[in-house]
């Protein structure tokens, strides 16, 4: 099959990438051509751990090739992908599908034979309809179907996910599409992965509900971590505890100082942005948002009562800063909100974080970048564990107090415990409800 990737993003790229492993010819498009540039040069502009190697095989097979021109990969290609960035439009929580509308007109233009228009990004319920009116109206004469196949990829583990998924869910109107469809993911159907045929709007409307039951499940044991700390209940021991529970599961079930990234943020917004739109308020999800939030806000207190009720002269090492491991991505991390609030108190801060330096140095402005932890942690007041990067999972922390000012850490994803802290010489160890 050939298949015209438009977007060179996050999404966009790891798709790409894996569909020419499957050993479809792929062309992904971006209207940036530096980026272009960058990638016939063999360069991957996002850190995601295995792709650069995977990119590089298929450009040498010649089934993966980059271009700025939309109409030349579009020529001929049995399936068109729209896979560009629907960021949470300011002001009213509503996915912004500027580019998503941009795309499906100038696909129409270039398109020449039958071809299947699949929206892969984000979308809130009955974009997909849209996309085909304003296909339709652009072009007339164009023989095209569309389809949804919404995207289920974390960060730091995507071609995986790609390659070994739990589902893939594609939702059609009619069969030619589905055949389509069914050919493009023949190899994972023929290794048993399932394959979920639904219509459009299922299809839109299961990306956001799995979305929002992970941010929900997220919240709620961050919830019920502020409730252990006040009643001595070690949060660690009751995750273990309800995730032996079949019906629950223990994934998403790690205390810590709040979700971020590229997903759930934008996806719990829009979710109940269209639960307003549509008289039914999503009030679970409306609360997660609003708890999530709590949560940051917390570990911010956390931290002041750690320094001794004040940032104003500490010096605090913050290790990780990051969304979430093996990514380089800071979209709506919680040090976006710790960070600052550290700084704004008067404190002198020195971040450690193994890929988020290239983005985070404009997002955390007065924050000192530092390539060792050992050397963030030297005469400082606070050690923070922001982001649980392996580099961090095995630190001598006997040789970390020893160079501190005042040995105290905050582990805010509970990495280490009381009696190692302890016992390797830190006067105080703060950690997400692990209780007294």
């Amino acid at each position: 099959m050939r298949i015209a990737m438009i977007g060179t993003g996050y999404v966009g790229l790891v798709s790409g990438v894996c569909f020419s492993d499957f050993g479809h010819d792929v062309i992904c498009v971006d209207k940036d051509e530096s980026k272009i540039t960058r990638l016939n040069n063999g360069e991957v502009p996002i850190y995601e751990p295995g792709l650069d190697q995977l990119m590089e095989k298929n450009v040498k097979a010649g089934r993966l090739s980059f271009t700025a021109d939309l109409a030349a990969a579009v020529d001929g290609a049995d399936a068109v992908f729209i896979a560009v960035g629907t960021p949470t439009r300011r002001g009213d929580g509503h996915a912004d599908l500027t580019y998503v509308m941009a795309a499906a007109e100038e696909i129409a233009g270039a398109l020449t034979a039958y071809a299947v228009v699949v929206t892969k990004s984000t979308v809130p319920v009955g974009t997909n309809r849209k996309v085909q009116e304003v296909i339709a109206k652009a072009n007339p004469s164009a023989d095209f179907d569309v389809a949804s196949n919404p995207e289920f990829l974390r960060e730091g583990a995507a071609i995986e996910d790609f390659m070994k998924p739990d589902r893939v869910v594609v939702g059609v109107q009619t069969e030619r599409a589905a055949e389509v469809m069914s050919e493009i993911y023949r190899p994972l159907y023929l290794r048993d992965f399932p394959i979920l045929s639904t219509d459009l709007e299922s299809a839109e409307m299961i990306k956001y509900a799995a979305n929002a039951f992970l941010a929900a499940k997220i919240t709620f044991i961050n919830e019920i971590a502020g409730l252990c700390e006040r009643v001595g209940a070690d949060v660690k021991e009751v995750s273990r505890g309800i995730g032996f529970d079949g019906r629950i599961g223990n994934k998403f079930l790690h205390a810590g100082p709040g979700y971020g990234g590229s997903c759930f943020p934008k996806d719990t917004a829009a979710l109940a942005r269209i639960g307003q739109d549509h008289a039914f308020p999503m009030r679970i999800t409306e609360t997660v948002m609003q708890v999530n939030n709590e949560v940051k806000a917390r570990m911010v207190e956390k931290l002041r009562d750690a320094c001794g009720g004040s940032f104003n002269g500490r010096t605090v090492a913050v290790l990780g800063v990051t969304f979430k491991p093996n990514t380089d991505d800071m979209r709506d991390a919680p040090s976006l909100t710790i960070v600052p609030a550290l700084i704004g108190g008067g404190a002198r801060v020195r971040v450690v974080d193994p890929q988020g330096r290239a983005e985070g140095e404009a997002l955390l402005p007065g924050a000192a970048w530092v390539e060792d932890p050992y050397e963030a942690a030297q005469g400082a007041d606070l050690i923070v564990l922001l982001t649980e990067w392996n580099e961090f999972r095995a630190l001598d922390l006997k040789k970390l107090a020893g160079t501190m000012a005042q040995p105290r850490m905050a582990d805010l994803r509970n990495v280490y415990s009381p009696e190692s802290a302890k016992q390797a010489g830190f006067e105080t160890y703060t950690a997400v409800g692990r209780g007294a």
